[in-house]
């Protein structure tokens, strides 16, 4: 199937890995990211299929707890509205005066699920950890948007991991917090900082939201 006529924009994008599905598939994918395109200015083309916006949660995060500067959320909230206008800009114009649907195939908005977002623009549809989805540790991390929902598949557990599972309530993964430097997605180790690495979409989950949001 030809699929560069779908365009998928990716705010925030950073690494790349929540479209890489897409991109595999051979869909138009445009990262709006620093330092290429700023998502505050950026004005996208009128026939875009999907979006995928991972807004940066350093200062809605509750992991900023040894932070020697203030939380600026005003700062935060401006790229998480930035990109919703964008959202909202490529909905506005209707199809007609009896479509029951937008313009946008799908669209889905990230951060972490422990964090003042959730404030700002309410409950999240979606929550979901790595794990869930066949990746081995916690992350809980909550999607805003419209889209259809990835199913959850957890890997299978070996009897070491079951042993553990019964003194810990989230079954049998590590927390990510807990993670050594070189175990976080250690395929980037030397390419990417930790913190960029920390930022990286689950490889599992990603497949999955693909495959449920073509």
């Amino acid at each position: 199937m030809n699929n560069s006529d779908k365009i998928i924009l990716s705010l925030c994008g950073g690494s790349g890995s929540w479209e890489k599905p897409y991109k595999d598939a051979g869909y138009s994918v445009v990262n709006v990211t620093l330092p290429g395109y700023d998502v505050r200015t950026y004005q996208p083309p009128a026939n875009v299929y999907g979006i995928l916006a991972a807004p940066p949660c350093t200062h809605f995060s509750f992991a900023r707890t040894n932070a020697k500067v203030m939380r600026d959320l005003r700062g935060a909230i401006k790229i998480v509205s930035a990109c919703m206008n964008i959202i909202w800009k490529l909905q506005e114009k209707p199809i007609s005066n009896t479509a029951k649907y937008t313009r946008l195939k799908f669209w889905a908005l990230e951060n972490p699920y422990f964090g003042l977002l959730k404030n700002f623009i309410g409950k999240p549809c979606f929550v979901f950890d790595p794990w869930e989805f066949g990746d081995g540790y916690q992350k809980k991390t909550a999607l805003w948007g419209n889209f259809k929902e990835p199913k959850k598949k957890p890997g299978p557990m070996t009897d070491d991991m079951k042993k553990l599972a019964k003194t810990n309530s989230y079954l049998h993964k590590k927390k990510f917090d807990y993670l050594l430097n070189d175990e976080i997605h250690p395929e980037q180790l030397g390419v990417l900082d930790g913190q960029a690495r920390r930022a990286i979409t689950p490889p599992g989950f990603a497949q999955a939201f693909f495959k449920a949001n073509r």
